[in-house]
């Protein structure tokens, strides 16, 4: 035997076979699919509950039910599936939606401020009782905004001024109008002109925002005549 066929032998013998037995393909075929890339394109746990729900109805309406309840009682378990789905929104809403409103509402004004409405009106009268009027006005003024986007009248986006909120608010609350531009320029000579604070200031905001707490937005009115 040649140099170069001897040495062909030994290639030959070094590289595994091209065609694997039935325990090295179930392996091979384990090693491949445990790739993060198949992992990925493996549906989801709301794909498989879409994939059911999709499945249960065209096993409705494309199998024949014997009797003669069997088209009725298509409809009604369809109708009951539907409402169970809506009851799951309702109860549980939509997480993506969730989160995107928590976002929306997490600054006020250039500040970061995650505190609710009744709790910054807290603060506010907090403040109030010790004479800090500074820090009142701006925390009413700011429960007045955050009451707003709660509920779900009016969104303060970041980079939003007062004045612009304040505008934007009088549309949904036209009656209101001058005392929410009073209220703006309130917080602003306090917020940033640092002219002090007066009982007399923060009473004008507080009167504004519990006017529109307790008021009926211009667009509700007009859809409920």
């Amino acid at each position: 035997m040649g140099l170069t066929a001897t040495i062909g032998a030994v290639l030959a013998e070094a590289v595994p076979p091209l065609t694997p037995d039935g325990d090295e393909a179930r392996e091979w075929a384990e090693r491949e699919l445990s790739k993060p890339a198949y992992a990925q394109a493996e549906p989801t746990l709301f794909d498989r509950i879409a994939q059911a729900i999709g499945d249960f109805f065209a096993s409705l309406f494309s199998t024949e039910l014997s009797g003669p309840w069997g088209g009725a009682f298509a409809l009604i378990a369809a109708i009951v599936v539907v409402v169970l789905i809506v009851a799951a929104f309702l109860v549980w809403g939509m997480p993506r939606a969730t989160r995107r409103s928590r976002i929306a509402v997490g600054e006020l004004f250039g500040e970061s401020d995650a505190r609710s409405a009744a709790d910054l009106r807290s603060a506010a009268e907090v403040h109030a009782q010790r004479g800090e009027w500074d820090a009142a006005i701006v925390h009413r003024f700011r429960a007045l905004a955050r009451g707003l986007a709660e509920r779900s009248i009016l969104e303060t986006p970041p980079g939003a001024t007062v004045h612009g909120f304040a505008r934007r608010a009088a549309r949904a609350f036209p009656a209101q109008a001058a005392a929410l531009e009073d209220a703006a320029r309130a917080f602003d000579d306090v917020r940033y002109l640092r002219r002090p604070g007066t009982a007399e200031l923060y009473r004008r905001v507080a009167a504004v925002d519990d006017a529109v707490a307790t008021g009926r937005p211009r667009v509700l009115e007009e859809i409920s005549r």
